[in-house]
């Protein structure tokens, strides 16, 4: 089911705009460099840009369409935006900057479910300027939220923030499309926050669309290794929390394909996650290994080979129900004879697998 169509041809100086996306409700993640027309995408869908030639629909909702002169004014068109800097009014309480669009809407929206799904309850009677970054962009998002938006997009909303404040908003953003039911597009240039948030994937260079559709197929074809970067390119297991606590530091998670052992998590038996394993923390063996430090052994079926340019060959595997994607040099590919079909195992490090990468499952 298509819930968004978004076709877009506008010229921007010297930069083309040229793109048809199409998809579900849910979380589109619209991933690419600098310059790639990402924002120019959101700009247009909230309708802070003109385009020479578009039609923009989300759900049953024409915002734009240039052949017969639709156009929506921004304001009427019921979407939030949230952008790299919080952009809080300074003067303002938090609880009054969460208030603020209340006067523009005629949705009676209560605060405290907001306040509570991104645990800023006891912020409210702040000033912006006594907030870390993190809760700043909580904040920023609650007050987007309140305005009761169809549509939210966010662009680099975690861009302006170190490691330790994105582990910390990340996973108020995982819960933020469960809680609010809003079809959401969220502008990145880094792949742990699309493999961790994004429904639907859509890779941009050059002002055109060059991959899109599920996250999960994206991230998980060899062939989109050289569009996503290497050391970025990496698939998405699915997996639930068997030992919160399995002793040594470690979680014990199930996947469809076995166990796999991560350090400890913070949450309880039974939650269902998104693991994001990079294709370069991946080693592949022809027998199960033993003697081995490593903790995670998978076993696999090769489903497709691509050999890059360089040393590098990407390898497609089939583990249990899930896919996943190594890179490996091409020598050690020809010395482990590896074909379509052949069984092997996935080798990944318990201490690989980052924080950031390990998300609330989307299901």
């Amino acid at each position: 089911m298509t819930d968004f169509h978004i076709r877009i041809n506008q010229r921007l100086g010297d930069f083309r705009l040229n793109v048809d996306l199409q998809g579900p409700a849910g979380v589109t993640a619209l991933f690419g460099p600098s310059g790639a027309g990402k924002t120019s995408v959101i700009n247009a869908i909230a309708g802070l840009t003109q385009p020479d030639d578009a039609f923009i629909k989300i759900g049953d909702r024409v915002l734009t369409d240039t052949a017969n002169g639709t156009n929506v004014r921004p304001h009427l068109r019921h979407i939030g935006y949230v952008f790299q800097d919080a952009r809080l009014f300074p003067t303002k309480t938090v609880r009054a900057n969460l208030e603020y669009p209340a006067q523009f809407t005629d949705d009676d929206i209560p605060l405290d479910p907001i306040t509570e799904m991104l645990g800023m309850a006891h912020l409210l009677d702040r000033y912006p300027r006594d907030l870390s970054g993190g809760e700043a962009q909580r904040v920023a998002i609650g007050r987007a939220l309140m305005s009761a938006p169809q549509v939210l997009l966010m662009d680099e909303p975690l861009a302006s923030l170190d490691q330790a404040r994105r582990d910390e908003i990340l996973p108020y953003l995982d819960a933020l499309h469960r809680f609010s039911g809003t079809q959401i597009f969220y502008v990145s240039h880094s792949m742990a926050e699309v493999a961790r948030l994004a429904d639907t994937l859509v890779l941009m260079k050059n002002g055109k669309a060059i991959r899109q559709g599920p996250a999960a197929d994206i991230l998980s074809d060899p062939a989109a290794v050289p569009d996503i970067g290497v050391r970025e390119a990496g698939a998405v297991l699915s997996a639930e929390i068997k030992s919160q606590d399995a002793g040594d530091g470690l979680s014990e998670l199930a996947t469809s394909a076995g166990k796999l052992l991560l350090p400890k998590l913070n949450a309880e038996n039974g939650t269902q996650l998104r693991v994001r394993i990079l294709a370069t923390d991946i080693i592949l063996s022809k027998d199960k290994p033993d003697g081995l430090s490593a903790l995670n052994i998978l076993p696999a079926v090769v489903t497709e080979i691509i050999e890059g340019a360089g040393p590098g060959v990407a390898v497609a595997l089939k583990s249990g129900e899930d896919r996943l994607v190594a890179r490996i040099t091409r020598r050690s590919a020809r010395a482990l004879k590896l074909a379509q079909g052949i069984k092997c195992y996935a080798v990944v490090k318990t201490v690989s697998v980052a924080p950031g990468n390990i998300g609330q499952h989307k299901g």
